[in-house]
């Protein structure tokens, strides 16, 4: 028998499904294709898997080989959990894949489950939510011209500190902003990757896998001098010479201790246990800080935290002096890792670059997003917007 540590992923939680027959896994199958698939992606099946076969058994349905009609119904039921339509799209997909990985029949190219599906995007819409943008100057409408206001990158990028974590998240945010990388590929970024640039004072980076490219075609993106005096610092601080760039910073805070004066001691009772240390003077201990910084990269799920708290952070030294507290409450719960990208992206759409530009900057094969995520300014600045903006 295989042991479990060596059977895949998948094929592993294949086996632990609720199951009408034996099934039988292709474990060199199912091993080139999680060898094929990014880690991501691995997770997001194994997790839908998961999801789906609780719910089977909760239900008394059998999850392989599922019908169409316990398709159907178990989208009817995360519909009416508040899944988003896209969400839904990705579980039918996932049960899709698990069925066609194990050779039995694909129960979501049913007409049943197809029309479902669509009944619920009629029901619900198929917008989805977006990242609120994190721009350089804010809501803007000329980058170069207007005084930053709102959250603001810039403003970020000032409020944060000279010591280990406030470089390490100076330097995690301007390069996120100047490259608009995903949150795994920003975490993924290694020394080795920044290269040197025509212009002495910048730096290029070496893009060596992204969402948009699973065969490591390779990208190159490129660091302003600022992102690079910020990576130069957080480096020498956190010495730094190789591998992962952007790493978890433990800090351990120690408090003030106050001298003590040591007591004299004539006699000790016979039924006294006595400390002698007791009677030894201890001088003051200042307050201290202390930093730890880890040999791995940080987790992309740590990346939309840390710009929250860059945001609270400047918000409190008054960088942000045009926000109440009530907006800022409201603006952190649209703020996410993916929200540097979305900024870039509307940035250079309200500088005047074209679509094709726009696409290549921030490596989209398609221009679906880039669209959607300029849907309100294109708005904005579109004949109408232009228009009423004259005439008051």
């Amino acid at each position: 028998m295989v042991p479990a540590e060596l059977i895949p992923e998948i094929a592993w939680t294949a086996t632990q499904m609720r199951a009408g027959a034996r099934i039988v896994v292709d474990e060199a199958l199912i091993a080139a294709y999680q060898a094929a698939s990014s880690p991501h992606s691995i997770r997001a099946l194994k997790c839908d898997l998961e999801a789906f076969d609780l719910w089977c058994r909760r239900t008394n349905r059998l999850a392989l080989p599922a019908t169409p009609e316990i398709v159907a119904d178990y989208l009817d039921a995360r519909a009416g959990q508040g899944a988003r339509p896209a969400s839904l799209g990705r579980y039918k997909a996932s049960i899709a894949k698990i069925h066609q990985l194990l050779d039995l029949k694909d129960p979501t190219q049913a007409t049943l489950v197809k029309l479902r599906l669509r009944a619920i995007r009629r029901e619900k819409g198929t917008a989805q939510a977006q990242a609120r943008p994190l721009r350089f100057k804010g809501p803007v409408r000329d980058v170069e011209r207007d005084k930053p206001r709102g959250i603001n990158v810039r403003a970020l990028l000032e409020a944060c500190g000279g010591d280990l974590p406030g470089l390490r998240d100076r330097a995690l945010l301007s390069v996120a902003y100047d490259t608009g990388l995903r949150a795994s590929e920003l975490v993924a970024v290694e020394v080795e990757h920044i290269l040197e640039a025509l212009d002495p004072e910048a730096r290029l980076l070496a893009i060596h896998r992204s969402k948009g490219d699973q065969e490591g075609e390779g990208a190159t993106a490129f660091l302003s001098p600022r992102s690079a005096r910020a990576i130069a610092a957080w480096m020498e601080a956190a010495g730094i010479a190789s591998g992962p760039l952007f790493r978890r910073v433990q800090v351990r805070r120690y408090k003030a201790r106050p001298a003590v004066q040591g007591r004299r001691i004539d006699s000790i009772s016979s039924r006294e246990k006595w400390d002698l240390r007791k009677t030894l003077s201890k001088p003051a201990v200042p307050a201290r800080v202390e930093y730890d910084v880890g040999a791995a990269a940080l987790h992309p799920g740590s990346v939309g935290p840390i710009w929250r708290a860059i945001i609270r952070r400047a918000f409190d030294c008054g960088a942000l002096g045009d926000l109440t507290a009530d907006d800022l409450s409201r603006l952190l719960k649209g703020i996410s890792a993916h929200s540097t990208r979305v900024g870039l992206n509307q940035d250079l759409f309200v500088a005047g670059e074209d679509l094709a530009g726009i696409m290549d900057a921030l490596r989209w094969k398609s221009p679906r997003m880039p669209l959607a995520y300029n849907r309100n300014l294109a708005a904005e600045q579109g004949a109408a917007g232009r228009l009423i903006a004259k005439i008051g």
